[in-house]
């Protein structure tokens, strides 16, 4: 018996990082898939995003579990493709029970230098474009009456600040108070809401010059070594970076029975960054 027997999740993100390793865990455990992931690109954002490549392993990866995933190339600031791409998921299924609303990007810079376009991709995707996602989702678990579960990606960002990030940081933080606000709306329906705070996670995100800059000012070309020596400054536990795996299993545990009176709550996954 998996934790999650018989329900529906719909994770944004899905074709690599931590959106993939949800998906795949959570079919592991019973869960049958609804994945979006986009091949658009975004010029604000100094690294390759995720490819058709990306979604498609992810579906392997799904199907490898015995599980079914219906997959869909879909932008979090579409919210015509969103709408589309979750209603064919619950056409296929029957339900939803749950949402993680896990895509978002970086894009390293000065707060009074960076353009209008890196500003305006940040917001768009990591705060609106979650926001659009829950709007597209979020009303089938209601007409399910059954409950369900939603979790938000957020960030250590949103309660401990570092220099070059005030988008990102903005962005995160804006999670906290959505997601809040949503839990109060959500509870008579038994829908809980939560978001979910990683210190630096080992994913194409983070493992990129972009980054490796940010953490390390001081060296005009700093490599994954030298990004490692200053992130195990970051946090106080002897980690340079979570696996995304270490993510998945807070999130598993809010969105299954074992979370089930978890509503409202910032779940920290920081390896003790805020301290």
């Amino acid at each position: 018996m998996g934790k999650l027997d018989g329900r529906i999740a719909f994770v944004t993100g899905a074709g690599r990082g931590q959106g993939r390793s949800h998906a795949v865990r959570f079919a592991q455990e019973g869960a049958d898939i609804i994945a979006v992931d986009t091949t658009a690109e975004v010029a604000s954002v100094p690294y390759p995003l995720a490819n058709a490549a990306d979604l498609a392993e992810t579906v392997r990866l799904v199907e490898a579990t015995g599980r079914r995933i219906v997959a869909r190339d879909a932008d979090v600031r579409d919210l015509a493709a969103l709408t589309a791409a979750v209603a064919a998921g619950v056409a296929e299924f029957g339900r939803l029970d749950i949402v993680v609303a896990n895509a978002g990007i970086s894009s390293p810079a000065p707060t009074l230098e960076m353009g209008e376009d890196v500003w305006q991709d940040m917001i768009d995707i990591n705060l609106t474009g979650v926001w659009k996602s829950l709007k597209a989702a979020v009303p089938h678990i209601i007409a399910g009456g059954r409950g369900g579960a939603v979790v938000i990606t957020s960030s250590l960002a949103a309660y401990h600040a570092n220099e070059n990030t005030a988008h990102y940081a903005a962005s995160k933080a804006g999670l906290v108070m959505l997601m809040k606000v949503l839990a109060k709306e959500l509870a008579p329906h038994a829908i809980r809401v939560n978001t979910v705070h990683p210190t630096t996670v080992a994913t194409p995100m983070i493992l990129n010059d972009a980054t490796y800059r940010l953490f390390r000012p001081d060296l005009p070309n700093p490599d994954r070594a030298d990004f490692e020596e200053a992130a195990r400054t970051l946090n106080r536990l002897p980690v340079v970076a979570l696996e995304p795996e270490d993510i998945t299993a807070t999130v598993l545990h809010l969105v299954s029975d074992d979370g089930r009176y978890i509503t409202g709550t910032t779940q920290q996954i920081d390896a003790g960054g805020a301290l």
